[in-house]
């Protein structure tokens, strides 16, 4: 994992100063901004492998810069939120970011959060991905893409992974345990809601069912059902392949 190039975007200079020189020794590649506008400058006329982003900024917030950002790109971000502050970080997860860490950290935390994004985004760590299909939901392992209907689907690379996950298991229930862990990397906490978020964020994505409901069913105190599609569709390709 040594060598990833990461952007820290953060208005605390000698925080950003402390958590630059750990990842440096944990082998990472490290830049700072300390407002958004500058991060966003940086991330277009440079090359990075993750953002850590500071939701609370001076002028324009880390929550306005991530909408933009996921605008443009699909880029791996992990929040930095005030602890209790549940509102931002569900607001971030349903932004796009990949996952949160509260303030103030533990910079080996930080780390071990990292790289476990990293691996997500580049399909490290799991078992060999083959092309999945559930109905009109394709996802190619190759490109690690996805479509609905052969029109792409943007996701995360937490999405993704979650995605991947429910159609291996579709027709079962998955835990939000089992979830947290497989896509994630962490046990689930007691208030933690990030799986709720990224769940949302994916039926969104997916859209409606063909038989207009979503894909993906809540079972109440279990976790969560990616339905078995229209099982006629699987005998006939679809009128147009996914890109």
């Amino acid at each position: 994992m040594s060598g990833n190039r990461i952007l820290i975007a953060d208005d605390d200079v000698e925080l950003g100063r402390l958590l630059r020189d750990f990842l440096a020794r944990e082998g990472f590649e490290v830049a700072l901004a300390h407002n958004a506008d500058a991060a966003l400058a940086m991330l277009r006329s440079e090359a990075f492998d993750a953002l850590v982003l500071d939701i609370m900024m001076p002028g324009r917030s880390g929550l306005d810069a991530l909408k933009e950002l996921r605008r443009e790109s699909a880029l791996p971000v992990l929040m930095l939120t005030a602890l209790g502050e549940d509102i931002d970080r569900i607001l971030g997860l349903e932004l796009g970011a990949d996952d949160y860490i509260p303030k103030p950290c533990n910079p080996r935390e930080l780390a071990a959060r990292l790289r476990a994004v990293l691996r997500r985004a580049r399909g490290e760590g799991a078992e060999a991905l083959t092309d999945l299909r559930n109905g009109p939901i394709w996802l190619r392992a190759a490109s690690r893409s996805v479509s609905v209907d052969g029109e792409p689907v943007s996701l995360t690379a937490t999405e993704f992974d979650l995605l991947v996950l429910l159609l291996r298991e579709a027709g079962r229930v998955v835990s939000k345990e089992r979830i947290s862990q497989t896509v994630l990397g962490r046990p689930l906490g007691p208030y933690d809601r990030s799986i709720d978020v990224h769940i949302s964020n994916l039926r969104r994505k997916l859209g409606e069912a063909p038989d207009g409901a979503s894909p993906i069913t809540t079972i109440h105190r279990s976790g969560y059902l990616l339905r078995r599609l229209d099982d006629a569709s699987n005998d006939h390709p679809p009128s147009r392949p996914p890109p």
